[in-house]
């Protein structure tokens, strides 16, 4: 089964970091514009970081505090965060465009991993 599993979620004080790791799984050949967006209780969607060919993007509200890596030999994409806020508290998911011998291109999310914030 082809997928996106996300881990590295938690509850960590203001101030602190965590690394988020989002692993693609199944009979993989490539893995595209991977990001990562987070979902805060009655607000959309947003995009916090992402690679493309050329590119590293990152929203303003992160710059300066989050990184996006990838490890192609381990199929990860992370997110590093560091200098937390209460309001980076959200639900997170990794998102990429995943290349299979099973099924071709389709896109994928992850499951979601839960990043709350608080003293």
């Amino acid at each position: 089964q082809v997928q996106l599993v996300e881990s590295g979620g938690g509850l960590v004080q203001p101030g602190g970091s965590l690394r988020l790791s989002c692993t693609a799984s199944g009979s993989i050949v490539g893995i595209y514009g991977p990001g990562w967006y987070r979902q805060a209780p009655g607000k959309q969607r947003e995009l916090v970081a992402g690679i493309s060919i050329s590119s590293v993007n990152y929203a303003d509200s992160v710059k300066g505090r989050f990184t996006i890596s990838r490890d192609a030999t381990k199929n990860t994409i992370y997110l590093q965060m560091t200098s937390l806020k209460h309001e980076d508290t959200a639900t997170y998911y990794c998102n990429a465009r995943l290349k299979s011998s099973d099924y071709g291109m389709r896109t994928y999310w992850g499951q979601g991993t839960q990043v709350t914030v608080s003293s």
